[in-house]
């Protein structure tokens, strides 16, 4: 066996056809052809099933249940080439949602990047469904996602859940802290789906009135496209603590609550043996900034462009109400 008729063969499966796989790997249809069929002259059995006039193809039994020992086969090929780079200096690809990595572990990448744990990050953004496939392909060590999706190989934990708020600017249409959706104005929403039961809450609470006067799907670009006061947001804890670092804001709790948004982390039930060591170490440093991180939101206040950690709170006073964050 060879990496070209390993690749060819995991192509074949997704594609279920030598025509797109001749396209996708810029070669001729024989080629493909020959490839596997030296790939099943070796293996000693026949990988797909093969019919005359037929555009798809389907895999034989074994060819199904060689698709594991396949994916494998990549994954240390790809693990030799890493041993060839530096062994001493640990390498982590992480995979993250948007908001994930803007609003809740960029302050972990920094915390990695300034002390030594001669550790390289390659942090990459995608939406919870790619990074399962990605994870799932080897492309990436470890991952966090909002959708608890089952796949044989992958071990998905939970790790994080945080309450949303309804944010809006420090001139607020409705200044208390307690507010129902039925009194907002539906028409000067920003709006971006946190996960699948926000969409649900969503759908049911606000869709039905008026569509979002913009819809977005970055924490960044809502932040930058913010230029209306009369604009609000509905948002996870984390967001809300993103968004005060560029301007001031005004946060409320919802009388008629979203669910609470689950972050949840994914890793490979068959890691790469070149990364187990990166991961553990990742994991460590996650489980300690997790449990160290504890902020509190103001609730019916103006604020903006610093945290409200407990420690910087004790000199408070006055009547303001704030909302303890439970990190975990």
């Amino acid at each position: 066996m060879n990496l070209s008729e390993i690749e060819t063969f995991l192509t074949i499966v997704n594609t279920k056809s030598i025509t797109k796989t001749a396209e996708l790997l810029f070669l001729s249809q024989p080629t493909v052809s020959h490839r596997l069929r030296s790939l099943e002259d070796e293996l000693g059995f026949p990988l797909i099933i093969r019919k005359k006039g037929h555009k798809q193809v389907e895999l034989t039994t074994k060819g199904t249940e060689f698709i594991t020992l396949a994916e494998r086969w990549i994954s240390l090929w790809k693990e030799t080439q890493t041993l060839q780079l530096n062994q001493e200096q640990m390498f982590l690809i992480v995979g993250c949602t948007d908001s994930l990595n803007t609003a809740l572990l960029a302050p972990l990448y920094r915390q990695i990047l300034r002390k030594d744990y001669r550790m390289d990050l390659n942090i990459r953004t995608h939406q919870s469904s790619e990074l399962y496939n990605l994870l799932n392909n080897h492309d990436i060590d470890i991952g966090f996602v909002y959708h608890h999706l089952h796949y044989k190989n992958i071990i998905s934990e939970r790790m994080y859940e945080e309450k949303l708020y309804l944010v809006q600017s420090d001139r607020p249409a409705i200044a208390r802290p307690l507010v129902h959706t039925d009194e907002l104005d539906a028409s000067r929403e920003l709006f971006l789906s946190w996960d699948n039961n926000f969409q649900i809450w969503h759908d049911r609470w606000l869709a039905a009135s008026s569509r979002p006067h913009i819809a977005v799907d970055t924490i960044t670009l809502m932040n930058r496209l913010w230029q209306d006061p009369t604009n609000w947001i509905i948002a996870p804890e984390s967001a809300v603590i993103e968004l005060s670092h560029y301007r001031p804001i005004y946060v409320s709790r919802l009388k008629n609550q979203p669910p609470n948004r689950v972050c949840y982390k994914i890793t490979h039930r068959y890691p790469k043996l070149t990364s187990e060591r990166a991961v553990s170490l990742f994991e460590t440093l996650l489980d300690e900034f997790l449990s160290n991180r504890d902020i509190r939101i103001p609730i019916g206040q103006v604020f903006g462009k610093s945290l409200f950690y407990k420690d910087s709170l004790s000199s408070q006073s006055g009547e303001t109400a704030f909302e303890e964050i439970d990190a975990i």
